[in-house]
């Protein structure tokens, strides 16, 4: 039998759990696999095919240093349906995952995609999605597009040069056709 789960207590509660992991992480291995088990328990509550369930999952894998116990479940949750913010964080967690396991070369493919993927509910993300882009980039020995990348994602925050910041950025991979 199917209980109605109170979702906004169920967040509630998740983000409790997510901002008390320093406690756990100060008790090593074993705080960590507490904090994994909390997670799970959590999730354990969503219906079994929940994407949420499985991108929680991954995060926890994910923020105790498992980046190949993550990449799974990650996976299943986009491929779940996962919407959203959560949907974006997946994309960015993920690729760093990846990247992590040494298979930068689909995190580039990922958060260049997601790079032109303009999500409203997910906007606020942005810069993460330059920021794990560029290092990605790196990694590939792209260094100049990484820079790019890297500019064009805090040129909008500058008090002032931010069109001068922008053109720079585009003319490292872009070269000036004068």
């Amino acid at each position: 039998m199917d209980q109605k789960i109170d979702m906004n207590d169920w967040e509630r509660r998740s983000a409790q759990a997510w901002a008390e992991i320093d406690e756990y992480y100060a008790r090593g291995e074993a705080g960590e696999a507490d904090f994994r088990a909390r997670i799970c328990e959590l999730a354990g509550e969503l219906p079994k095919e929940s994407p949420i369930a499985a991108f929680e999952r991954a995060c926890a894998w994910d923020s105790t240093g498992h980046s190949d116990r993550a990449v799974p479940l990650y996976e299943e949750a986009l491929e779940g349906g996962l919407a959203g913010i959560r949907r974006r964080r997946a994309v960015i967690q993920m690729s760093s995952s990846l990247r992590n396991i040494g298979r930068v070369e689909e995190s580039v493919v990922l958060l260049t995609a997601e790079a032109e993927n303009y999500d409203p509910d997910a906007a606020v993300l942005a810069d993460a999605v330059s920021a794990v882009l560029a290092l990605c980039l790196v990694d590939v020995g792209r260094e100049r597009e990484a820079v790019s990348v890297a500019v064009r994602a805090l040129a909008p925050h500058l008090p002032r040069y931010q069109r001068s910041m922008a053109n720079y950025a585009r003319l490292l991979v872009e070269p000036d056709p004068a």
